[in-house]
């Protein structure tokens, strides 16, 4: 699959990223011998991501033996997203091998909605601790755990699930309760604020096209920032 301007395999490990060129523009006036350059405005780089193959040490914390996937089956996407402050920045993802082109491609169309998200950090970062990542607003996928209030594996542990800007979609109970006291202005929905998803918004068609499911959409329970392969 190529998305815009890069393209690579998910097998590879050094795929190739090249930044399309920057778009500028410029006029100048000459009504006057004296009249300066207007500015040059810029536009904003090109959506770019790269997938690389993953080592021991990149999942020190993520990964042990007796995971339902080898490390050697992930993949960590390096790619472009768009802040909360109005600019580009570049993340990593670390997810299953299989999966990673089509993930890939979701951020492509978040990007080019501007969807802003505040962070994206391997969980690595935070010693695999879910709790700090998502307290961090950290948007992640793969991590070697149990379900929340499971002994059975979460998709996480598979490579098959990303967790989206937590803090604006918090995990909350089917009787409201939730675990983060700074998402405490997050867990009604609707809500119209930057980085929120509601029901069928554009962030989750854009995982849905992937064949993605949202947790948004369970019964009971919501865990508003959890799109999967399986939908659970």
């Amino acid at each position: 699959m190529s998305l815009g301007a890069v393209a690579c395999g998910a097998e590879t490990n050094t795929g190739a990223v090249s930044s399309a060129p920057i778009v500028t523009t410029s006029a100048t006036s000459v009504a006057s011998p004296t009249a300066s350059a207007s500015p040059t405005p810029t536009a904003p780089p090109e959506f770019t991501y790269k997938i690389s193959k993953v080592t021991r040490d990149q999942v020190k914390y993520s990964w042990r033996p007796g995971c339902p996937v080898s490390y050697e089956d992930l993949r960590m996407i390096t790619m472009t997203y768009w802040g909360f402050d109005d600019r580009p920045h570049t993340g990593e993802l670390v997810v299953n091998a299989s999966v990673a082109e089509p993930v890939a491609s979701v951020f492509k169309k978040l990007y080019d909605f501007r969807y802003p998200i505040k962070r994206m950090e391997p969980v690595d970062k935070y010693k695999a601790d879910d709790y700090a990542s998502i307290d961090a607003d950290n948007t992640s996928a793969f991590n070697c755990r149990a379900a929340t209030g499971s002994t059975n594996w979460s998709q996480h542990a598979y490579g098959f699930a990303v967790d989206l800007n937590p803090l604006e979609n918090p995990y909350v109970e089917a009787d409201g309760a939730h675990a983060h006291s700074n998402a405490d202005n997050y867990v009604e929905r609707p809500l119209k604020k930057p980085g929120v998803i509601n029901a069928g918004d554009r962030v989750v068609k854009a995982f849905a096209s992937i064949g993605w499911g949202w947790g948004g959409n369970w019964t009971g329970t919501k865990d508003y920032q959890h799109f999967s392969k399986s939908g659970r």
